[in-house]
């Protein structure tokens, strides 16, 4: 009887296919939405996953400023930064970027936070494309449209 050989493939950059997928973020909960995006940009939703090659697909979120916190996080949630100056550490709510001049920077910086550190990371971060309206600049690439509502019942607020 011979012997069964088991490998594991891993495929190389220039074997990627890539495609686009549109989420439409209107009152869906940051933090579930941020880890559905991390997976698809880093490709772990398909079975030729590799962990050191850029595998992933791109992603355009229109109407990232509706997105919505559960429970009292709008207000309780504190984001910090330093300025690198002593004692230059400010903070923020997400109340506060919401209304502010970039207010999908919530969302990136949630979804950033899931991404690997390092170039690997810092590569599949530029195939994330974020919108604070409903219209983007990418229908010439025929983008599927992803209901992540419908995948969770959690995944949507309703208000």
């Amino acid at each position: 009887m011979k012997a069964l050989h088991k490998s594991t493939r891993s495929i190389k950059p220039a074997e990627v296919e890539k495609k686009w997928h549109l989420i439409d973020a209107e009152g869906l909960v940051v933090g579930r939405l941020a880890s559905i995006v991390a997976n698809i940009l880093r490709g772990k939703h398909k079975p030729s996953y590799t962990p050191h090659v850029d595998c992933g697909d791109h992603v355009i979120v229109i109407n990232a400023d509706k997105v919505r916190f559960t429970g009292k996080k709008l207000g309780d949630k504190v984001y910090y930064k330093h300025t690198g100056y002593a004692g230059g550490i400010k903070e923020t709510t997400p109340a506060k970027v919401l209304e502010g001049r970039f207010p999908e920077r919530v969302l990136e910086k949630a979804v950033e936070r899931m991404i690997p550190r390092g170039p690997l990371g810092r590569q599949q971060m530029k195939s994330l494309h974020l919108y604070a309206g409903t219209e983007h600049p990418h229908d010439g690439q025929k983008p599927d449209v992803l209901d992540v509502a419908s995948m969770n019942r959690k995944n949507k607020v309703s208000a």
